[in-house]
């Protein structure tokens, strides 16, 4: 598959499909002091990705891959240089058992992110840096 010149810009990587995961740590506050402290997982996939992917989301690929199928659904669009967002988790930071479940989240939508970058590396004839 060719890809315009447009098309490569928006894989934002040099030379392959570039994406992140972020985990956040969120402080509210309120008037002056710290109220509450949330933690947060949100994804940015670049726009050939995500387009591409969304294109292909009935394939035996991803038909059956919920989270994929969540973040196509989910995502918002932010324009060229912020790509598509989903937030993939948030909950208030009481305890560690929030990070543990902060980090799972994150685990999972890198792993979704990776799934996804391999496909449209397989549908342009690219291969990751080995």
């Amino acid at each position: 598959m060719q890809l315009t010149k447009e098309q490569k810009d928006m894989l934002w990587g040099e030379k392959g499909p570039y994406s992140q995961a972020n985990l956040i740590k969120q402080v509210r506050i309120l008037d002056d002091r710290v109220s509450r402290i949330f933690l947060v997982v949100e994804v940015d996939i670049n726009p050939t990705t995500f387009e591409m992917v969304k294109k292909y989301r009935e394939s035996d690929e991803f038909k059956n891959n919920t989270i994929i199928q969540q973040l196509l659904d989910r995502a918002e669009y932010r324009g060229p240089h912020f790509g598509y967002v989903s937030m993939a988790f948030e909950a208030e930071y009481t305890d560690e058992s929030a990070l543990l479940s902060a980090d799972s989240a994150l685990k999972y939508s890198q792993d979704a992110i990776i799934r996804m970058h391999k496909f449209v590396m397989g549908k342009i004839n690219q291969t990751l840096y080995n």
